[in-house]
This record gives C-alpha cells, sequence and structure tokens, in this order.
C-alpha cells in the first residue's frame, strides 16, 4: 500500500471517529480494516501527520476507553432481555 493512501486512510478514520463519536471497533467495519490498523493508524501514524486532529482523538478514545465497561453490561443486559422475552412467548 502507498505511503499517501495510508496517511489518506489515517486521516479519514480520524474524521470519522471525530465525527461520529464512534469506536475503533465502528471504524474498522466502516474502512473494511482491522481494528488492530485502525488503533495503530489513530495513535501511533497520526500524530506524525497532524499533532492536533491526533489530540483530539485520543481524547475521544480515552472516553471510549473509559465507557466500554458500561457499553458492554448494557449489551449483556439486552441480551438476557432477549432471551428472556423470547422465552415468555413460547
Amino acid at each position: 500500500m502507498e505511503a499517501d493512501t495510508i496517511e489518506a486512510r489515517t486521516r479519514d478514520e480520524a474524521a470519522f471517529v471525530l465525527e461520529r463519536r464512534a469506536t475503533v471497533r465502528a471504524a474498522a467495519e466502516h474502512f473494511g480494516v482491522s481494528k488492530s490498523t485502525v488503533h495503530k493508524d489513530l495513535t501511533f501514524r497520526l500524530p506524525a501527520l497532524d499533532r492536533s486532529l491526533s489530540a483530539q482523538v485520543r481524547q475521544l478514545l480515552d472516553e471510549n476507553k473509559a465507557e466500554r465497561h458500561l457499553r458492554g453490561g448494557l449489551a449483556t443486559k439486552k441480551k438476557y432481555e432477549h432471551r428472556r422475552d423470547t422465552a415468555e412467548r413460547r
């Protein structure tokens, strides 16, 4: 992959994450790359390209990391509510 393409993808990922307040997982799915690739782009490549943008992305990634246990808990709650509702219909 050409350097210009990687740099463009990195900037696009950063914009996507900030505009949508998206997670690394959501960005990876949107761009068709792995979570590891997005993480590497945003934490290692982006600071060399744009320090200001990198600081904004870093802040959002830190927020997402602090909240992920809450999202996981909500997903588990939703899963068991769905199971309960499905069992009640039988």
